[in-house]
């Protein structure tokens, strides 16, 4: 089982993560999002990793409270959250919005892998690989 601490202070729950590309790799700020059904990068955090908008796999538009949001969905080499390691991870592309400092969000793309537990009153995430339910029907 993985422990992520995070700031009680903040609004949203953020947590770190990093993203590997074609020419490095970047810390992130993401938000942990269990409404968002995609993991979402900001493009100009792709961009810093070497990925452009015609390496995407097909385009895309979410809606979100702020409207329709155009976008793409991309693979990159690697993304790391919550003390777990995805390679060829897919993630959605778009403009968030501005006023919260966060580079994306992960969404339920990443977070169904695992089981999860959010401990809002002493703010840790406990995270470990799914396993299917022996008492389930």
């Amino acid at each position: 089982m993985q422990i992520t601490k995070f700031d009680l202070e903040r609004d949203l729950i953020i947590v770190p993560a990093r993203i590997w590309g074609r020419s490095g790799s970047r810390m992130l700020s993401l938000v942990l999002d269990t409404g968002s059904a995609s993991t979402v990068i900001a493009p100009q955090v792709v961009k810093d990793i070497g990925y452009d908008p015609r390496d995407r796999i097909a385009l895309t538009t979410v809606r979100s409270a702020l409207g329709k949001e155009h976008g793409y969905t991309l693979k990159i080499a690697r993304f790391a959250a919550l003390g777990f390691v995805f390679t060829d991870f897919e993630v959605n592309v778009f403009d968030l919005a501005t006023g919260y400092d966060i580079d994306g969000l992960v969404g339920l793309s990443f977070l169904r892998n695992f089981d999860y537990e959010v401990r809002s009153i002493v703010g840790k995430i406990s995270v470990r690989p799914a396993v299917t339910d022996p008492f389930s029907p």
